[in-house]
């Protein structure tokens, strides 16, 4: 399955709901809230610039069954607050949800954890390690070593471009 970055969409969609410069989860939980058969997606974000250090990310995806095979289209209401191209940026989904099952997570969030924002989502324990951190389940793991792998590929292209 082929997954593409819209940018024109990822554009529109930050106007219409006025997205903010690092709120990736509360853009893109707004982003799915208006857009029709969309899934909200947390994971990482590979960005050909330096440190090379996965960012931990929120988007949305649609599929689009249109053409021969399915294609799943990348909207990132963050886009024009990250200030690179569609070329410069890899996306690494560690989980998604549906809107309906994503309002039910920030319910039971809400009414567990009152004094906590709901956003990012975690699932449940056992977590494992990525990073420095340890949150998420065995596909966030999987999916912060696939964007880190990425970005040491980026930084290695990089030491190569001469300037």
């Amino acid at each position: 399955m082929n997954k593409a970055l819209n940018e024109t969409l990822s554009i529109e969609i930050a106007q219409s709901i006025k997205s903010k410069a690092n709120k990736p989860f509360n853009n893109a939980y707004k982003a799915v809230l208006a857009t029709e058969k969309a899934k909200y997606v947390q994971g990482f974000l590979a960005v050909a610039q330096m440190p090379y250090q996965p960012i931990e990310h929120g988007w949305i995806e649609i599929t689009d069954v249109s053409v021969n095979e399915s294609v799943v289209i990348i909207i990132d209401p963050t886009l024009p607050h990250l200030q690179k191209t569609p070329q410069e940026l890899w996306y690494f989904a560690a989980q998604s949800f549906s809107i309906k099952q994503l309002k039910a997570i920030i319910e039971e969030s809400k009414e567990d954890y009152p004094e906590d924002d709901p956003l990012p989502i975690y699932g449940d324990a056992p977590y494992e390690y990525y990073g420095d951190v340890m949150l998420g389940g065995q596909e966030y793991l999987a999916a912060y070593q696939a964007a880190e792998a990425k970005c040491k590929e980026l930084q290695e292209l990089n030491a190569m471009t001469p300037n």
